[in-house]
């Protein structure tokens, strides 16, 4: 019985416990709840540059936290949000961004993968043609004399 209460409690309190944690901390938290909702937004499209391919909302990073004090703090003076975006772009580089932008220098990264597929395709049917005609010729029929021949070595 009483494993039986363990378990209900432990999947009761799971849902509970299981809830995702942010690091924003509570002295973080701008006042206006606007601002705030804005800054949360921002901060999920925005790379942890110590954990990688975590946002800034839900890394326990130093850096992170910077991050996150100064999107609040450049939506607290007035800027837009593609403005407080550009401004964290400007000093920590694109690849402060979760989700690159698909133009400029990324516009290479973004074809060289299905440009390298349609290559390889193309370079495979090359390939398999030369052989087919290859194998083809190879193939070709024997002269009465070679026919001759080899009706003579195999009766031998």
């Amino acid at each position: 019985m009483r494993l039986r209460a363990l378990l209900l409690a432990l999947c009761l309190a799971t849902p509970i416990f299981g809830t995702p944690v942010f690091a924003v901390q509570p002295d973080e938290i701008l006042s206006d709840p606007a601002l705030e909702a804005r800054a949360r937004d921002l901060s999920q499209g925005l790379r942890c540059l110590v954990c990688r391919n975590e946002n800034i909302d839900d890394s326990n990073a130093e850096l992170a936290r910077d991050l996150r004090l100064l999107v609040r703090e450049r939506l607290v003076a007035g800027d837009t949000d593609q403005e407080a975006l550009d401004f964290i772009v400007a000093r920590y580089g694109e690849y402060v961004l979760l989700n690159p932008t698909s133009g400029g220098a990324n516009l290479i990264l973004w074809i060289a993968g299905p440009a390298m597929l349609l290559g390889g395709l193309g370079l495979a049917a090359v390939y398999l043609r030369r052989r087919r005609s290859a194998s083809d010729a190879g193939t070709a029929k024997l002269t009465p004399e070679e026919q001759a021949r080899l009706n003579e070595i195999l009766n031998d």
